[in-house]
């Protein structure tokens, strides 16, 4: 049985992949700053300080797969907090990167499909599109995507960037600082205003947490040649779309736009070929998956 690690198995992602590990029968860590008070059943779990050179070394040592899903920044607050991002994650991305090394640890790095491509012209946008990011959380993930290529090709690590586009769904806590669907849904359930940054045209590609997490578990099962795949609805969808399928679960919402965000390209929205090339099942479609939100949200 392989043994699995979660980096950051506290977060959005990090739990619902640990589910599905679970559900797959790998054997399962999570690492995190602290133990979470509703632990997933059959995760072992370690507290410990990622940026600590000689706790990190201890929880990876002897792991067959790793999936890298902590940062310190995120799209809102990353042009306040560029240094810390700079000066935390992608330096001691690179010491967690220098020991695997000579291992044969398969590591994936969970990367931010909406942000690193930044403005695009064609759409969708393929992985062979150059990045060019307009927010210092997508220049730290390319940062560290650009150094895991040098030990792919250097020290021929195996290393495995998952470029995720928009994930929404059970888990989701929008004032960490993402997750449109989640924030719009939440304050319609509970009659606050929702809030739209720019006039509503802002374009994304949302997709279903259960997707992305089957997902990542197939690019630790594959033998994958890629060294970058989109994780992808492949479809985009403007924020007035979204609030005109909520709109039928709560009619009564009620939504005020603010000033649009520098942070935040007008549209974007990733191909999935390559996924699909591996990962060939129907996803869950944004209709369906708002359904099962709400009804999931209706039922806590």
């Amino acid at each position: 049985m392989k043994k699995v690690l979660v980096l950051g198995g506290n977060g959005f992602i990090g739990r619902n992949l640990l589910n599905t590990l679970v559900k797959r029968e790998y054997q399962v860590y999570s690492f995190d700053l602290n133990k979470p008070d509703y632990p997933v059943e059959g995760v072992t779990y370690l507290a410990g300080d990622f940026f600590d050179d000689y706790v990190l070394k201890s929880a990876i040592e002897g792991m067959d797969i790793i999936y890298h899903a902590i940062c310190t920044m995120n799209p809102g607050n990353s042009n306040a907090k560029y240094v810390m991002g700079y000066e935390r994650d992608l330096i001691q991305t690179l010491e967690l990167c220098d020991m695997l090394k000579d291992t044969k640890t398969r590591m994936i790095f969970l990367s931010s499909g909406g942000t690193v491509y930044g403005k695009q012209e064609v759409l969708p946008v393929t992985e062979e599109t150059l990045p060019v990011p307009i927010n210092h959380y997508g220049n730290l993930k390319l940062c560290i995507e650009n150094a895991m290529r040098v030990f792919r090709y250097q020290n021929h690590s195996d290393f495995i960037i998952a470029r995720i586009a928009n994930p929404y769904g059970p888990g989701q806590d929008y004032r960490k600082g993402v997750g449109f669907i989640d924030a719009a849904m939440k304050r319609a359930i509970s009659g606050e205003t929702i809030e739209v940054w720019g006039t509503g045209n802002v374009v994304r590609d949302y997709i279903y947490i259960t997707d992305v997490c089957n997902a990542l578990v197939t690019l630790a099962e594959e033998n994958v040649s890629y060294d970058v795949v989109n994780i992808s609805s492949g479809r985009g969808v403007s924020q007035r779309e979204i609030l005109e399928a909520i709109k039928k679960h709560c009619p009564n919402m009620k939504v005020e736009y603010q000033p649009a965000r520098s942070v935040d390209a007008d549209k974007i929205y990733l191909a999935n070929d390559r996924l699909k090339t591996i990962l060939p099942d129907e996803m869950v479609s944004l209709e369906e998956g708002i359904e099962k939100y709400y009804q999931y949200l209706m039922a806590q």
